[in-house]
Formats: structure tokens, C-alpha cells, sequence
């Protein structure tokens, strides 16, 4: 039995590259700390470092055969960076696409709600275009353009209470109109979902 602990890296390397497990278990024994350590700072997340560690000395036994190893340390630390590289690469690229969902997603949400205000803005329009002209012109002008009643009565040449009287009787008409519009409004909406 061989004392792998007492053979160089340049040696333990000629012996593992001939399938010897033993040689590479002492590779990995002397290696994993400093490799660990130097992956962790570039990466700055211990579990990451942990990872990546593993997947430089599963690529390392994985090749073993095809390896062409001149000075195992600088060997070792060459495949840890470019492990590093490859996994700052993937974790830029799974960055860009979750960034890209969201952005799509919220799109989709202003657009669906986009379609969902000209859809209810529709109705009510439809709804107060059965008013009379005055009562209509004071729901429009006060709730979908946003005018101050007193503006609406200069505009009108009504008198404030006549405009509150108008406004009232339209939201209660629109109200009444649209709890009944209410139900297909919602089953319009949740098909427009699926």
C-alpha cells in the first residue's frame, strides 16, 4: 500500500491520472482548503465557493486521463477559475432572464389592466349615454374628466344643487346598472386571464 501523504503533488498527479482513487482522495485533502478559500473570494458566498470547489475537483478526476499537468497548484487554480468564470457567466445570464420574466410580467399585468379599464370605461359610457343630455354631461365631465362641479355648472349654466342632482341620479344609475353588468364583467375578465 502506498503512503499517498508522503508523495509529491507531481507524483500523486502521474498516479491519478492512472485511475489511482487514493492518489486523488490526497490531492483533494491537501487542495480543498485552498481552493475553497480562493473561490470564496471571488464569489463572497460560502455555499457557492462549497460548489464550485466540488465541481473543480469533479472535473479534475472526470478528465484525469486527457490532463496534461505540468505543476499541480497552478493547474488546480487555473480550473477553479475557470469554474468561477462559468458560474458568474450562468448566474449573469439567470439574472438577465429573471429580469426579463419580470419585466414581461409586467407588461402583461398593465396591459391587462389596460384592457380592463377600456373595457369598464365602455360600459359606463354606455350606461350614461342613457341619461338625459344634462345628467349625462355632468357624470362625464365631473367623473371621467375629472372637472370640479362649480366649472361644470359655469359650462352648463345649471345652478350647484341642479349638478348635484344630476350626479346623483347617474351614479345611482350607473351603480344599479353595473352590479348587474357586474357578474359578466367578472367572467369576461377571468376568461381574458385563462
Amino acid at each position: 500500500m502506498t503512503h499517498f501523504q508522503h508523495l509529491s503533488d507531481d507524483e500523486l498527479a502521474a498516479l491519478m491520472k492512472e485511475g489511482e482513487e487514493g492518489a486523488f482522495d490526497e490531492i483533494y485533502n491537501r487542495h480543498w482548503d485552498k481552493l475553497f478559500y480562493a473561490a470564496h473570494r471571488m464569489v463572497k458566498s460560502a455555499e457557492v465557493a462549497e460548489e464550485i470547489t466540488q465541481d473543480t475537483f469533479m472535473l479534475f478526476w472526470m478528465k484525469r486521463e486527457t490532463l496534461e499537468i505540468q505543476s499541480l497548484k497552478p493547474y488546480l487554480a487555473a480550473m477553479l477559475r475557470y469554474e468561477v468564470y462559468r458560474y458568474l457567466a450562468k448566474s449573469k445570464q439567470e439574472q438577465e432572464l429573471e429580469l426579463s420574466i419580470k419585466q414581461q410580467a409586467l407588461t402583461s399585468v398593465s396591459m391587462d389592466q389596460e384592457i380592463e379599464n377600456k373595457l369598464l370605461l365602455e360600459i359606463i359610457t354606455n350606461l350614461t349615454n342613457r341619461l338625459p343630455e344634462k345628467c349625462r354631461l355632468v357624470f362625464q365631465y365631473n367623473k371621467l374628466q375629472d372637472r370640479s362641479l362649480p366649472d361644470i355648472c359655469k359650462e352648463l349654466n345649471i345652478s350647484p344643487k341642479t349638478a348635484e342632482a344630476h350626479l346623483t341620479k347617474a351614479l345611482k344609475m350607473v351603480r344599479s346598472n353595473l352590479s348587474g353588468v357586474a357578474h359578466l364583467l367578472l367572467q369576461i375578465l377571468l376568461m381574458a386571464k385563462f
